[in-house]
């Protein structure tokens, strides 16, 4: 069997622009270039031309994204890599995450993951992970995260679900309104002006939302209409902002209607909320907009609360559950830290992680709202999980008595698991409205 390094060529680079780039029409350098198209090809979209690589690469070099592409060292002439394009896409960047009490420490985010069919079972996909986890590592970042296109992957290089989010659909006919009525007020807004107030908002946002990722240049455009593939923008966007009693604006949605007649449903782009008033009082709006059908969300968290806000409840429907976000520990003390604790307590920790960034057992000692996690020599823990697992009840988004349940909790003293539950609470629901 011939070996890896013989067979191919792994370069990593930062993304970049052209010296011939301009601010109205930037262009990608040649690696940058090809990385793209690449990336595309893999997601099986159009393939980009020079204007949309060039846009695509201003966004990933806002981000300071760091590229990686595999080529074969033999490449066929005719073949894509042949021209250039790398056979394997992989990229990750750092942004902030929300680890509960207000507390934000910088993540390490993967994206961009793509193999062609042509190159599969090669080793590929475990090289260009496993070399990317050791630099997060060795970078001192203590977690990475990332979203799937597939849901079979990424447990097997120790990542679990760590958030889960819902697609709802209300009809407006049938809710009959909310129960309560939110304090502040509603008002239609221009897109533009979204555009300006949006992440002021998302900033407050993202302060109280354990699970919340700072948003990349890239969501903006899309979630806000402000840039469709072509590069233009999308005139069918539309918006609302919520102000508090003080005229303080404190949330926002952008939505588009689609359908035609008076069956309109309302499509949910991006709906971001600093307060509970003001998510309540968006909704209060979407449910009164005229000629609509059903109201879709694809945004909601498992626990959201518009289900019970509804004078009807029945009128609301999850159409669709799956992972979100996905958490890899890289450093177990670090990470265990940096989160805040809702109780008192002592518990061992036993985490299996076959890469070794989070193995050991370690002694969690949670006081006023902190822990003092070290590595322990005892002879059995309270609890054994792997590091997968631990990124699941890391937040507190999963209860570790359904991990248990699952058989991936392995409770090894009487009542550990209850206490474990009772110290990671979290002191909102944990949440993501980012993908990357």
């Amino acid at each position: 069997m011939s070996d890896f390094d013989d067979d191919y060529d792994i370069r990593t680079f930062a993304a970049a622009l052209s010296p011939e780039s301009t601010d109205d029409r930037p262009r990608a350098d040649d690696e940058t270039a090809a990385w793209i198209r690449a990336e595309a090809l893999g997601f099986h979209e159009a393939a980009p031309d020079d204007d949309a690589v060039g846009r695509t690469a201003r966004r990933l070099v806002a981000d300071g994204r760091v590229e990686t592409g595999v080529h074969p060292r033999d490449p066929r002439e005719g073949a894509l890599d042949g021209d250039g394009l790398p056979v394997a896409t992989f990229e990750s960047f750092v942004e902030s995450l929300n680890v509960g009490g207000g507390r934000l420490i910088d993540a390490h985010l993967i994206s961009g993951v793509t193999v062609q069919p042509t190159h599969r079972r090669r080793g590929i996909l475990r090289r260009m992970m496993t070399d990317d986890l050791a630099r997060a590592k060795s970078a001192g970042l203590a977690v990475a995260a990332l979203t799937a296109s597939e849901g079979s992957i990424y447990r097997r290089f120790g990542f679990g679900v760590g958030v889960r989010e819902r697609t709802i659909e209300v009809d407006p006919r049938r809710a009959s309104g909310l129960l309560g009525d939110p304090e502040g007020g509603v008002e239609l807004v221009s897109r533009d002006a979204l555009i300006g107030l949006a992440p002021e908002v998302f900033a407050r946002f993202h302060a109280r939302t354990p699970g919340s990722i700072d948003r990349h240049e890239g969501a903006w455009n899309r979630l806000l209409g402000r840039e469709r593939p072509d590069g233009t923008p999308d005139p069918a966007v539309r918006g609302a902002v919520h102000r508090d009693s003080a005229g303080t604006i404190d949330g926002y949605v952008a939505y588009r209607l689609e359908g035609e007649n008076e069956t309109h449903t309302l499509v949910v782009l991006d709906l971001v909320a600093a307060t509970d008033d003001a998510y309540l009082g968006l909704w209060q709006l979407l449910l009164s907009v005229d000629l609509v059908t059903g109201v879709r969300f694809a945004g909601a968290s498992q626990s959201d609360p518009i289900g019970h806000a509804l004078v009807n409840g029945r009128a609301l429907r999850v159409t669709h559950d799956e992972d979100h976000v996905w958490f890899r520990i890289l450093d177990t003390v670090a990470a265990l830290q940096a989160r805040p604790w809702a109780a008192d307590g002592v518990v061992t920790i036993a985490v299996g992680d076959s890469l070794g960034h989070a193995a050991g057992t370690f002694r969690v000692t949670s006081e006023g709202g902190s822990a003092t996690v070290k590595r322990a020599a005892v002879r059995r823990a309270d609890i054994e999980l792997d590091v997968a697992t631990l990124g699941s009840l890391w937040l507190g988004g999963v209860d570790p008595v359904t991990l248990a349940a699952a058989g991936l909790v392995r409770e090894r003293r009487k009542g550990a698991v209850q206490t474990v539950r009772a110290m990671i609470a979290a002191d909102r629901p944990v949440h993501s409205i980012t993908h990357f």
